[in-house]
């Protein structure tokens, strides 16, 4: 099995989840009870269907191609220890995001997610769209069935999120006040319709979305804070951000923590499990960093970032 197995059992009350930040895969779920939340809450977690997920999984493993660099995929694990590492590590909520790459595959791959989430107690149901005639069918239906969250893969779909077919999508997502979770940075690698902005423009014409950069933005992460500062409702998830890995490439400003300050209640946490290209625990390690580097953030932080507002934006308790 990839990573360490979770070991059982309450932290230490002593312990200082800034100054002691999880060392290992095995260390998370103490590392969880000692910030005081009830579990974590990530937002950005993939489940596919089996046939889709090893073809992921091959792209991956020509990554030194396609990015210049490796991308060895940690947690290559059938479903259910992916499952089982997730409930390990104190995962309490997850969504499982799905997302196209062509025309046709959108409302297939929603109704596997929206029945996939009704097996798994920890999953809320998401769904995810592509510029296409059917996009408010089947979106709508999603919605009307209680998709909590819908993806939005602009670099892997390679479309324009400004497409006219998509206006009134954008629109059912705003009205629904659910969270649409947009990869449009330009990392790990620039796509034909990504960047900050271009996706201001679909914010300038549906000012009430709530929108989640995926990625923080990556490498765009001054360009993605200033998108919080013009729309309320847009927020940063941290998946890959400051860690070791991604750092070699897409480093976070020097004074990353002190920017976070004023939008503190809207970062989320991310992950990316299982499609990382090392441990759970150092995404954690990372966010516990920046809490620590400014007094103004602290556990309070740690507790909203990995619980409160992923928590908010998925509408549970």
């Amino acid at each position: 099995m990839s990573g360490d197995a979770p070991r059982s059992g309450p932290a230490s009350p002593a312990r200082d989840p800034l100054a002691s930040p999880p060392v290992d895969d095995a260390d998370v779920a103490a590392w969880v009870a000692a910030t005081g939340i009830d579990g974590l809450v990530d937002l950005h977690v993939h489940f596919l269907p089996d046939r889709m997920l090893q073809k992921v999984w091959a792209f991956f493993d020509q990554a030194e191609e396609h990015y210049g660099r490796a991308w060895p995929i940690h947690y290559r694990e059938p479903e259910q220890t992916r499952l089982d590492l997730l409930r390990g590590f104190g995962v309490r909520t997850f969504a499982p995001l799905v997302y196209p790459h062509k025309p046709g595959m959108a409302a297939w791959l929603t109704s596997w997610a929206l029945e996939w989430a009704a097996e798994v107690p920890e999953a809320v149901p998401t769904a995810t769209l592509y510029p296409e005639e059917s996009v408010t069918t089947y979106l709508a239906a999603a919605l009307e069935a209680g998709a909590r969250a819908v993806k939005v893969h602009v670099q892997v779909g390679d479309f324009d999120p400004r497409d006219p077919l998509l206006d009134r999508a954008w629109g059912l997502v705003a009205e629904a006040g659910v969270p649409a979770i947009v990869h449009c940075g330009d990392g790990p690698r620039q796509g034909t319709y990504t960047g900050m902005g271009v996706f201001a423009e679909v914010l300038e014409r549906h000012p009430r979305l709530t929108a989640v950069i995926a990625h923080a933005g990556l490498p765009e992460y001054d360009a993605a804070l200033r998108l919080l500062e013009r729309f309320e409702n847009v927020h940063l998830d941290t998946t890959m951000v400051g860690t070791a890995y991604t750092e070699e490439f897409a480093p976070v400003p020097a004074d990353w923590p002190a920017r976070l300050v004023a939008v503190a209640d809207r970062v989320a946490l991310g992950t990316d499990f299982p499609n990382i290209p090392y441990g759970y625990h150092e995404q954690l390690a990372a966010i516990a960093g920046w809490a620590a580097a400014d007094e103004r953030l602290g556990v309070p932080f740690l507790r909203s970032v990995l619980h409160d507002v992923p928590a908010r934006l998925l509408g549970i308790d």
